[in-house]
């Protein structure tokens, strides 16, 4: 039997078109069933209501079928577990459901527009996490099998934890937005942030220009609390510290970047005021950058985690930069996050395996190793499998490499 069941037109497309009866039966109703691999969200039929916005499809018909004779369907009808029914449809109809795509699908003068359909595109790369565990159930637990019995909801529980593990080191798990940094020089960090991998504004060729964290420069202070003249915090009436707004951060905000990377030097205009700002002769090291710190003579800024906030705060060159921000998720955040590459998902199996087996007590110890041998080079596969190397890649890029590099 095979894996793919939607065809070429629900696929790209996003749509699937039925033909109604020609003899309707009483009471009217038809009812025709979609066959998307994307489950259908309903919220209402009628374009006047609010919950209207909730669907992630449209439907249109037209009695010819013809391009451009499709008008949209708003008369009442209802949805459930995919079937769409509708009463009053005239003989003979054509009825198309669209799918929400980005450019609005093929029909009804392309208004169904939303990321539906753009959503699904590569979708057999992975497994849902429910099906991984329904197979888990399957080829490991019952009679004979190295597993008797096993409650569904400890395959659940280790299944999420072995995702989470995965997001972070093996699994394709990088999320990316594209920001603005506003005049705060502040963003929040994304709701399903864990950590970050890297952070770039692009400039005006749409190339990447790396920025880096601010390390050892600048830190955000966890606590600023309001002190007396004698350097004590003060209190409020409720016996606790008073918070004021932190210096750290303002001076670092209002920062001169050239003077931090010392940019400044390959500048006539700039040397000359500084020199004179340090009282030393301006035309003696003109150009010749002595005695920089490699890790702070770049131009393309720095950022830094705020904790106490939870922002990433940016130095004040890049207010107004558009920035692409890549982290990393745990892979639980969203439904659609909660999925497996189908690469990874034997190295799955053996850490729900080895979890629920590891845990139980009176296991054999040769058992539980044995187990957990298997999870690490599986797991090792997985990686491997992930990295997604082409040697014709690694070639084009140490074409010109073969020189020294010195360190």
């Amino acid at each position: 039997m095979s894996l793919i069941t939607e065809t070429n037109q629900q696929y790209y497309q996003g749509a699937q078109v039925f033909f109604s009866n020609a003899n309707i039966p009483t009471p009217n109703e038809q009812v025709f069933t979609t066959t998307f691999n994307t489950d259908l969200m309903y919220g209402d039929h009628d374009p006047a209501n609010v919950k209207y916005a909730l669907n992630n499809f449209k439907l249109y018909t037209s009695a010819t079928g013809l391009p451009g004779s499709f008008t949209e369907y708003t008369a009442a009808y209802t949805v459930l577990n995919n079937a769409i029914t509708l009463t009053g449809l005239a003989a003979s109809t054509y009825v198309v459901v669209q799918l929400k795509t980005l450019d609005g699908g093929n029909y009804g003068n392309q208004d169904a527009t939303g990321t539906t359909v753009e959503e699904n595109y590569g979708s057999y790369e992975y497994i849902s996490l429910n099906d991984a565990i329904d197979n888990f159930m399957v080829g490991y637990v019952g009679d004979g099998k190295i597993l008797q019995k096993a409650n569904k909801s400890d395959v659940l529980f280790f299944a999420k934890r072995s995702l989470q593990e995965f997001s972070y080191d093996t699994l394709k798990s990088i999320h990316s937005k594209e920001l603005n940094i506003p005049p705060s020089l502040s963003l929040p960090l994304p709701q399903d942030y864990v950590n970050y991998v890297s952070i770039c504004y692009i400039d005006q060729l749409g190339v990447k220009r790396p920025i880096y964290p601010a390390s050892n420069l600048t830190t955000s202070p966890y606590e600023n609390p309001i002190q007396d003249a004698q350097g004590v915090p003060t209190q409020d009436n409720f016996g606790e510290n008073l918070e004021g707004t932190s210096i750290t951060e303002n001076r670092w905000k209002t920062a001169n970047d050239t003077i931090i990377s010392q940019t400044f030097f390959n500048n006539i205009d700039d040397y000359a005021y500084w020199a004179n700002y340090y009282g030393f002769d301006n035309s003696i090291f003109y150009g010749q950058q002595y005695g920089l710190e490699p890790q702070h003579s770049q131009v393309n800024g720095w950022f830094n985690m705020n904790a106490r906030e939870g922002k990433i705060s940016f130095s004040s060159s890049l207010v107004g930069k558009l920035i692409v921000l890549e982290y990393i998720s745990d892979g639980l955040a969203h439904e659609a996050d909660s999925k497996i590459p189908k690469m990874a998902e034997d190295a799955l199996y053996a850490s729900i395996l080895y979890n629920i087996v590891s845990t139980r007590s009176g296991q054999q110890e040769y058992i539980v190793q044995r187990l957990k041998r298997d999870r690490s080079a599986k797991l090792r596969n997985a990686k491997i499998r992930l990295s997604n190397i082409k040697l014709d890649e690694i070639v084009q890029v140490m074409r010109g490499k073969s020189k020294w590099i010195k360190h």
